[in-house]
C-alpha cells in the first residue's frame, strides 16, 4: 500500500486546491445558495436544470426529500408518492433550515460542481488514509495525520452545510476557508514526511522563524480578504452589479489593513529570499512565493482601479491559497529534522 501513498497524497492535494478554486468561483458568481439544502441539491443527487422541475405538477412522481418551490417557499416531500389532479398539502412539509427559495440554474450547477469536487477530494483522502496503514510500524505520525485529514474533510463538509443553512454567514465562510488551508497544510506535511531523506537541506534558525512569521501574515491576509469580500458582497446587494466603481468608494477598516499588510508581506518575504540567497541555503521555492506575491499585488490593483475585471477575485484568493501552501512547505523544508530510510518514499 505504501507504493501508492505519495501519488494519493499529491492527488488529494490537487483536488483540495481544485475545491478551493471552485469555492472561489462560487463566491465570485454569488452561487453559494445555488443548492439550498445539503448534501443533496433541491433533494436531488443530480440537480435540476430548469425551474419547471421544481414546480408542482399533476400526475408526477416524487421521492421522499425532493423539493418544490411554491409560494416563494421550499416544500419537501414527506414520502414517495405521485401527485393527483390537485395539490395536497398533506404530502409536503416546509423546509425549516432557512427561507431562501430562489432557483438559478447557473448558480445551482456551479455550486453542485463545487460539491462534486469536494466529494472526490474526500474519497481521495480516504484512500490515502487506508494506504497510510502501511506506515504504522515505522512512523505512526503518517498514519495518524492521514486519518486526521479524513476527519478534517468530514468537518469541512459539515462546515459547508452550516454555511448553506446560515445563508452564507460571513464568519462561517471565513472558518470554511481557513479549514481548507489546514487540510492543505496537513497534506503538505505528509508529502514532506515521506520524501527521500537525501532531499533534506541545511537548517537555519533565523530563516525558519521568519518563515513562520511570513506564514502567519499570509493567514491574517486571507482572513482579512474574506472580510473585504463580504463588504463587497454587501455593496453589490445595495448598489447592484452595474455599480462596480462604487463598491470600494467608502471601504471599511479591514480593507486598509489588508492593503497595508500586503506591503509588509512583500518586504518580509523579500528579506527571507535575500537571506536564503546570501547564506546559500538552496530553498528555491521562496522565489515562487515572491512571484505569487507580485501577481497578488497586480490582481489587487486591478480590482481596485479597474472595477473588478472578470476572474480577478477568484484568482486573488487562489493565489493566496497557493502562497500559503508554498510557505508552509518552506517552513517544513527548513526545520531541523531527520527522516529514516524506512519511512521515506521509495
Amino acid at each position: 500500500m505504501r507504493t501508492f501513498y505519495r501519488p494519493l497524497a499529491k492527488t488529494s492535494l490537487i483536488l483540495v486546491y481544485l475545491v478551493i478554486i471552485a469555492g472561489a468561483v462560487v463566491r465570485m458568481t454569488g452561487s453559494g445558495m445555488g443548492c439550498p439544502d445539503w448534501p443533496k441539491c433541491f433533494g436531488y443527487y443530480i440537480p435540476p436544470t430548469q425551474e419547471a422541475e421544481l414546480l408542482w405538477q399533476p400526475d408526477r412522481p416524487f421521492e421522499k426529500g425532493q423539493v418544490i418551490i411554491k409560494e416563494e417557499s421550499l416544500w419537501v416531500a414527506k414520502a414517495d408518492f405521485t401527485t393527483g389532479e390537485e395539490y395536497d398539502p398533506a404530502n409536503w412539509e416546509p423546509y425549516t433550515k432557512h427561507d431562501y427559495a430562489v432557483f438559478n440554474a447557473t448558480h445551482t450547477w456551479i455550486e453542485y460542481i463545487n460539491r462534486l469536487l469536494g466529494a472526490l477530494a474526500g474519497l481521495a483522502t480516504l484512500f490515502l488514509a487506508l494506504s497510510s496503514l502501511g506506515f504504522w510500524k515505522t512512523d505512526r505520525r503518517i498514519t495518524l495525520v492521514s486519518w486526521l485529514v479524513v476527519i478534517g474533510m468530514l468537518f469541512q463538509a459539515w462546515l459547508g452545510a452550516t454555511v448553506v443553512y446560515s445563508v452564507l454567514l460571513p464568519v462561517r465562510i471565513t472558518i470554511h476557508m481557513v479549514m481548507a488551508l489546514v487540510i492543505v497544510a496537513l497534506l503538505i506535511f505528509l508529502l514532506q514526511q515521506t520524501r527521500r531523506s537525501e532531499d533534506i537541506r541545511p537548517f537555519d534558525t533565523s530563516t525558519h522563524n521568519l518563515l513562520w512569521v511570513a506564514l502567519g501574515l499570509t493567514l491574517v491576509q486571507i482572513v482579512l480578504g474574506t472580510q473585504v469580500r463580504q463588504f463587497i458582497d454587501t455593496q453589490i446587494d445595495l448598489l447592484g452589479e452595474s455599480a462596480k466603481a462604487l463598491w470600494l468608494s467608502e471601504p471599511e477598516v479591514p480593507f486598509y489593513i489588508h492593503r497595508s499588510l500586503s506591503i509588509a508581506v512583500f518586504l518580509l518575504n523579500g528579506w527571507i529570499a535575500l537571506q536564503i540567497f546570501t547564506k546559500k541555503l538552496g530553498y528555491g521555492k521562496i522565489y515562487w512565493v515572491l512571484g505569487i506575491i507580485g501577481l497578488e499585488v497586480l490582481t489587487g490593483i486591478a480590482m481596485y482601479y479597474l472595477d473588478f475585471p472578470f476572474g480577478t477575485q477568484p484568482l486573488h484568493l487562489v493565489l493566496a491559497a497557493l502562497m500559503f501552501g508554498l510557505q508552509f512547505y518552506l517552513v517544513l523544508e527548513t526545520r531541523k529534522q531527520k527522516i529514516s530510510p524506512e519511512t521515506s518514499y521509495l
